[in-house]
């Protein structure tokens, strides 16, 4: 460099090359958990806590409203059947859940979705490989469908506290006192199979589901 350069160098104004340092690249994973969105919805199953699966749908549904993105989401589902209960001598229709534990839900699956439906108290995860959420096989929503679309004329299916191969003792009826095994239940008639012994020998008898009772002795 010359004397005059010297003289009208100010360290100031020269240019460097000098580059900004790089934004550091995040890993997808942390930002996109799901790999992008499918742009179709489908149906979904979630696992969440056993015994509040009606309250986690309400608090998913009301999530949903308040974050706005009610066009990503179709019906949310706690499938459920109507049973007959029968306890102390008196009978009454109730509805048991089809799958204790699992939601089933309509939705898209994006980003926002998949985190305001992980963030919601009680939810799991969705079933799939690795908490990927892998949609329902047709035939599954098929059947979950059909349980929820119940025809009022048909009759509720019994529930009984016992299955076949169950220790009994009848409690009503002409074989009242008597000890057996139960051999089948016909859930639509109501009436039991059990094989009692009937004059040293092992007989069935056929009694209503309500004629026996667990044998606790």
């Amino acid at each position: 460099m010359s004397e005059t350069e010297l003289k009208s160098y100010d360290p100031d104004t020269v240019e460097t090359t000098e580059e900004a340092p790089a934004a550091p690249v995040v890993p997808q994973a942390e930002t996109d958990p799901i790999g992008g969105g499918s742009g179709q919805k489908n149906w979904y199953i979630l696992k969440v806590q056993v015994n509040r699966e009606d309250a986690i749908k309400k608090s998913i549904e009301r999530r949903v409203a308040v974050a706005g993105l009610g066009e990503f989401f179709g019906e949310i589902l706690v499938p459920t059947e109507k049973v007959t209960e029968i306890r102390g001598d008196k009978k009454r229709v109730v509805k048991r859940k089809l799958y204790p534990g699992y939601i089933m839900i309509y939705m898209e699956v994006n980003t926002e979705t998949w985190f305001l439906v992980r963030e919601t108290s009680g939810v799991g995860d969705f079933t799939g490989a690795v908490g990927k959420p892998t949609p329902m096989q047709p035939h599954e929503v098929q059947r979950m469908l059909a349980s929820e679309k119940e025809d009022p004329a048909e009759s509720p299916k019994l529930k009984v506290g016992y299955e076949v191969g169950a220790q009994i003792k009848v409690k009503d009826g002409t074989f009242e006192n008597f000890e057996g095994t139960v051999e089948a239940i016909d859930l639509t008639s109501g009436r039991v199979t059990v094989v009692i012994n009937l004059f040293g020998r092992s007989t069935p008898v056929e009694l209503e589901y309500w004629q026996i009772e667990i044998n606790n002795g």
